[in-house]
């Protein structure tokens, strides 16, 4: 969750020039070109949407045209591949929705970074905004050889975060805030079961009220 994934920065004045002179050449032929007042940023979170609700290989090149408003060749020079997107999507969502994960480990004490981690997946996961569940969990549940290396990058994305907190965890321990009986990497491997599992369950359906009374018991079931 703390790292950040290559290739994920703001498409360049080169990428601007060539979706212009892509709606320029769409004009006459009737195609849809980049509108003229189109937004990046506005076009990036549209496509968050789409990978999120629907996974990466779920997206497919016409969901994300129509969600984003440009055609494929103005959505490649804008940015890049499907790939590429879809990792700029994860960034904006490991920055944006998801970052309150970041700020979960800035907590004082071990309790009160894991109760912030398990509320914020709770509140993430159900919130009406969204599409439901976890886009770092749900963004390679099926996964073929087309987008298996997305598959790893994810779970690469799901271990630096797992990493993190175990190295907040240690410092706890080192601190006295943590029992010395505790083991900081079997905590954390927990704590992240728990939350991605939770994502899972919000992704069928499963009710914010649900998902905090699974916040409330594991709470109590740590040693914490």
């Amino acid at each position: 969750m703390s790292r950040r994934l290559n290739g994920c920065n703001n498409c360049t004045d080169r990428y601007r020039n060539r979706i212009q002179q892509g709606m320029r050449r769409n004009k006459s032929s009737g195609r849809l070109g980049r509108p003229r007042s189109f937004d990046i940023d506005g076009a990036l979170d549209r496509a968050l949407q789409v990978f999120w609700r629907k996974g990466y290989e779920g997206a497919s090149l016409s969901d994300l045209t129509k969600a984003v408003g440009v055609n494929r060749p103005s959505l490649y020079a804008a940015f890049g591949d499907k790939k590429a997107l879809f990792r700029k999507a994860l960034n904006r969502y490991l920055t944006g929705p998801a970052a309150y994960t970041q700020e979960a480990l800035k907590e004082p004490t071990a309790r009160a970074v894991v109760e912030r981690l398990l509320r914020g997946a709770a509140e993430l996961n159900t919130a009406p905004r969204n599409p439901g569940g976890c886009l770092i969990v749900q963004g390679a549940l099926a996964s073929g050889d087309a987008g298996d290396s997305i598959r790893q990058e994810l779970v690469a994305c799901r271990a630096a975060g797992e990493a993190a907190l175990r190295r907040r965890l240690q410092r706890a321990k080192s601190e006295g805030d943590l029992p010395a009986t505790v083991n900081p990497a079997d905590l954390a491997r927990y704590v992240a079961t728990i939350a991605y599992g939770m994502a899972v369950q919000a992704a069928g359906g499963a009710s914010r009220d649900k998902l905090q009374h699974v916040v409330e018991m594991t709470l109590r079931t740590l040693p914490l």
